[in-house]
C-alpha cells in the first residue's frame, strides 16, 4: 500500500470517528435538554442549582441514566467511552446549564484510582457505589500548614492489630458533611522522607471517631468541612496500593481529570460573558449605556480573547491526555488564567449589576442573583487547588527553567 493510499484511509477513518462524535453531541443534547428540563420543572419549588439536595438528585438521575462509569472499563459496568465523547459529554452537560455533581470525586478521582490501584476486592467493593451514586466520597488532603505544600501532612496513621489507627485535622473537605467515604493522605513512616513515607486509606466516615465541622462560606453555603480524626480504626483492607506509596497513588489521581477538568468551567465562563454583554448594552438608571464607555468595552474584549484562548489550551490538554503524553506544567498556566479572569469577569458584573447585585431583583432578577454568587465564590478559586503562587512557581521552575529562590 502506498503512502497516499495510507493516508486516504487514515484521513476517511478520522472522519467516520469526527462523523460519530457529531452524532453522539446531538443524542446527548437532545436527552440532557429534555431531561433536565423535566428534572428542573419537577422539583418542588423551582430549579435551585445552589442547593446540595438538588445537585444530588440531579446527578443520582444522570446515573440512574447510564451517564456515569464514562470512560470505566464494561467490566465494572462502564461505558468504556473514548477520552474525547467524555470531554463532550461534559460540554454538553454544562451547556443545558445542569449544576456539577456533589459526587464529582468520587467519580472524577477515586474511581479511575481505584481501577489502577485497587485490588480486585477493592474494585468490588466500591466501585458499584459510586457508578450508581450510592456513596458519596470526599478527598482528605489538605491541611491547616499543609495546604499547596501536601508533602508536609500531619495526620499520622499508625499500626494497629488488623490495621491503622488514624489521628489527624483535616479541612476544605468539600462534601464531607455529607460524604460516605473520604481517601486520606496519611503518614505512616514519620522516619521517611516528606513524599516517601504517606499512605492512601480508604476511611469510612460513620467510623467512630470521625468528626466533621462545616465552614460557612462567604456565600452563605458550608460545601466545605473540617474532619477531625480522633484514634480512628482503618482496617488492613483499606489501604489502597502499597504502604508508604500515598503519594504516588495521590499524584497519579491528580492526573486522572486531565483533559476534562476545565470544559464545564470554560463553558460556565463562556456563558457568564455573554450575560456580561447584555447588561453593558442595558441601560443604567441615569439612562447612560455601559458598553458606551471604552474602558468597559477595552475589558470585555480583553475577557473574549482570554475565553478563547483558554478554549484553545482545553483542546491542547485534551489532544495530548488522548495521544497519552504524560501531565505537564501546562496545566499551571490554564490555572492561573482560569481563575484570574474568572474573577476579572465577575468583577465587571458587579460594577455593570450596581445595586442590583448587593439586592438580587431589578430587571437582571435571577442573573444578577447567580452572578453575585459566583463572585463572591470565585475568591476561592485562586486558592483551591494549588494557589496562584505555587502555579507561578511552577511555570517558573518546571517551564521557563528559573532557578528556585
Amino acid at each position: 500500500m502506498t503512502m497516499l493510499e495510507t493516508a486516504a484511509l487514515e484521513g476517511a477513518a478520522r472522519e467516520d470517528h469526527t462523523q460519530d462524535d457529531a452524532a453522539f453531541r446531538l443524542g446527548l443534547r437532545g436527552w440532557l435538554e429534555t431531561a433536565y428540563a423535566d428534572f428542573a420543572r419537577a422539583w418542588p419549588g423551582g430549579a435551585d442549582s445552589r442547593s446540595l439536595d438538588y445537585r444530588r438528585a440531579w446527578e443520582d438521575t444522570l446515573c440512574a441514566n447510564g451517564w456515569s462509569g464514562l470512560g470505566w472499563p464494561k467490566a465494572h459496568g462502564g461505558k468504556d467511552l473514548p477520552l474525547s465523547r467524555q470531554a463532550i459529554f461534559h460540554e454538553e452537560h454544562a451547556r443545558c446549564g445542569a449544576p456539577l455533581g456533589v459526587n464529582l470525586i468520587g467519580h472524577g478521582i477515586l474511581a479511575p484510582t481505584l481501577l489502577h490501584f485497587g485490588t480486585e476486592a477493592q474494585k468490588r467493593r466500591f466501585l458499584p457505589g459510586i457508578l450508581a451514586n450510592r456513596e458519596v466520597w470526599c478527598q482528605g488532603y489538605s491541611e491547616p500548614g499543609a495546604g499547596s505544600d501536601l508533602a508536609s501532612v500531619r495526620t499520622r496513621a499508625e499500626p494497629a492489630d488488623g490495621g491503622f489507627r488514624l489521628n489527624g485535622h483535616k479541612i476544605w473537605t468539600s462534601f464531607a458533611d455529607r460524604a460516605d467515604w473520604c481517601f486520606v493522605l496519611a503518614r505512616t513512616d514519620p522516619q521517611a522522607s516528606r513524599h516517601k513515607g504517606l499512605s492512601f486509606l480508604l476511611v469510612d466516615m460513620r467510623s467512630p471517631g470521625v468528626r466533621v465541622e462545616p465552614i460557612r462560606q462567604i456565600t452563605g453555603d458550608a460545601e466545605f468541612c473540617e474532619v477531625f480524626f480522633e484514634d480512628v480504626f482503618v482496617p488492613q483492607d483499606a489501604l489502597l496500593g502499597d504502604l508508604n506509596q500515598g503519594w504516588k497513588i495521590a499524584m497519579a489521581a491528580a492526573s486522572f481529570e486531565r483533559g476534562t477538568y476545565f470544559i464545564p468551567r470554560l463553558v460556565r465562563f463562556a456563558q457568564e460573558l455573554r450575560q456580561v454583554r447584555q447588561l453593558a448594552l442595558q441601560p443604567d438608571a441615569y439612562g447612560r449605556v455601559p458598553a458606551e464607555s471604552a474602558s468597559v468595552r477595552h475589558r470585555w474584549a480583553r475577557l473574549a480573547a482570554d475565553s478563547h484562548v483558554l478554549a484553545l489550551k482545553s483542546e491542547r490538554a485534551l489532544a495530548g491526555a488522548m495521544r497519552g503524553d504524560p501531565p505537564g506544567p501546562e496545566g499551571s498556566s490554564t490555572k492561573i488564567h482560569w481563575s484570574e479572569a474568572h474573577q476579572r469577569l465577575l468583577e465587571l458584573s458587579m460594577e455593570l449589576l450596581g445595586e442590583e447585585g448587593c439586592l438580587g431583583d431589578g430587571a437582571a432578577g435571577a442573573h444578577a442573583r447567580e452572578l453575585t454568587h459566583a463572585y463572591l465564590w470565585s475568591r476561592a478559586e485562586t486558592i483551591l487547588a494549588g494557589t496562584s503562587e505555587i502555579q507561578r512557581n511552577i511555570i517558573a521552575e518546571q517551564m521557563l527553567g528559573l532557578p528556585k529562590a
